[in-house]
């Protein structure tokens, strides 16, 4: 019998059991996130270490991360120092006995002091290449992802492949130009290479409406195979418009220093998507309703993050982390993967596990990975490495889930941790309020 602590539910999914045991196929979820960063690890006469330093920015990042917990995460306005590119990975990513994110090599043959960047959950996906698809301004990077299925070995998986641009910025027609040659010259380098792929078209776009001519390029492009599609399909004139104010991104700030003031009166952060991925004819499909700007509850048109009201949708600290990290909200959206997590690799693979909510009251619930039938010991330790509890639990393959009683655990920071058989270990952080 289970301790009072752990009330077990494990939903045995019906499913993924029979996925598991007669082959048939299952589905994992991609969490994607597309974030300018604000001039992160650059600095200029308006952006320094007075005001955009990383040790000011970092512990909000590391929350906004927390929160979100992307599998994707693409960035804009990140230094064109590698240095700084590798403290994302060390000092925001993999923390808190968290090891598997990894990152696109560094590249900047436009030359300029602010790039792009890609990091990814290497649990679930590698990078199999990566382009310049165009330098004129600034580059468009492109990444390409596959899935770690368990028919890999066969040459059968799923592909990804991240296009990530920051457009040149202005309102100006010379500013508009010159994103529309960005623009066609990107969307040029993709239909030789990938006209029939899974393509997001991310980043920071700079349109102010969506009649501008680079926009109406990405999604009515000469060549059908090669057009995009917004996802929540709101064209319209987004500028300083407030029926647009559920879909603004920029400005977090009223006030002008560092970051851009003014207030969310902007959609200049996007990610668009190809046909394949909107209809999911090629193992990889948008999630319905999944597209969103983080923290944007349509409440804040033309005033701060932390204005009243309190914002609706996200918790306090993290409108308080997206007001101070950036002048922009991230853009996120959920990709379904019609394959299967290889398990092969047993004794590295790790569980994928996640609590929530994390941080936790009385009680939360453990969602994890199970390879194969076996026993799974769960230990809690508090910071100091003293053990709190132990417990074996036998549990059958695949998706698991479990409620924890955290009731009697006293406000504090704990390490839940996971053990299988094969001496498989993951550790979880887990905060009691």
């Amino acid at each position: 019998m289970l301790p009072n602590f752990f009330k077990m539910k494990y939903l045995l999914f019906a499913f993924l059991f029979l996925s598991v045991r007669f082959g048939l196929q299952a589905q994992d979820t991609l969490t994607v996130m597309q974030y300018n960063l604000l001039y992160y690890g650059e600095i200029t006469g308006f952006c320094n270490n007075s005001n955009n330093s990383l040790e000011m920015k970092d512990p909000y990042l590391r929350s906004i991360l927390d929160y979100v917990k992307p599998d994707i995460f693409t960035v804009n306005e990140m230094s064109q120092n590698e240095n700084i590119h590798q403290h994302m990975l060390d000092e925001n990513l993999n923390i808190n006995f968290v090891n598997y994110y990894k990152r696109a090599a560094s590249s900047n043959t436009a030359g300029s002091t602010i790039v792009n960047m890609m990091y990814y959950d290497s649990r679930k996906l590698r990078l199999k290449a990566q382009f310049t698809a165009q330098n004129f301004v600034r580059d468009v990077d492109v990444f390409q992802l596959y899935y770690i299925s368990n028919d890999l070995a066969l040459g059968d998986t799923a592909f990804v492949v991240c296009v990530v641009a920051h457009l040149k910025a202005g309102n100006s027609s010379g500013d508009a130009s010159s994103r529309k040659v960005m623009a066609d010259n990107t969307l040029r380098f993709l239909e030789t290479r990938f006209a029939h792929e899974n393509v997001l078209f991310m980043g920071d776009f700079n349109f102010y409406s969506g009649t501008e001519a680079a926009y109406q390029t990405m999604l009515n492009y000469s060549n059908a195979d090669m057009r995009f599609l917004d996802p929540i399909d709101q064209m319209g004139a987004w500028n300083n418009n407030a029926f647009y104010a559920g879909i603004h991104t920029q400005s977090t700030n009223t006030n002008s220093n560092c970051k851009s003031g003014g207030g969310l009166d902007d959609r200049f952060d996007f990610i668009l998507i190809s046909d394949e991925v909107r209809f999911g004819t090629n193992k990889v499909r948008y999630v319905q309703e999944s597209y969103k700007a983080v923290g944007q509850d349509g409440q804040h048109f033309n005033s701060t993050m932390i204005s009243p009201p309190q914002n609706a949708i996200v918790p306090e600290n993290i409108a308080t982390a997206l007001y101070n990290f950036s002048d922009h909200l991230p853009v996120t959206l959920q990709l379904r993967i019609e394959k299967t997590l290889s398990v092969g690799e047993s004794i590295n693979r790790p569980f994928l596990a996640e609590i929530s909510p994390n941080p936790v009251g009385f009680e939360a619930k453990l969602s994890f990975y199970m390879p194969k039938y076996g026993s799974i010991e769960l230990q809690i330790t508090d910071i100091n490495g003293r053990l709190i509890r132990s417990e074996s639990i036998e549990m059958f393959s695949g998706k698991q889930s479990i409620t924890l009683n955290t009731n009697d655990l006293q406000s504090g920071i704990y390490i839940l941790s996971l053990i299988d058989s094969d001496r498989r270990v993951e550790h979880l952080r887990l905060l009691k309020l």
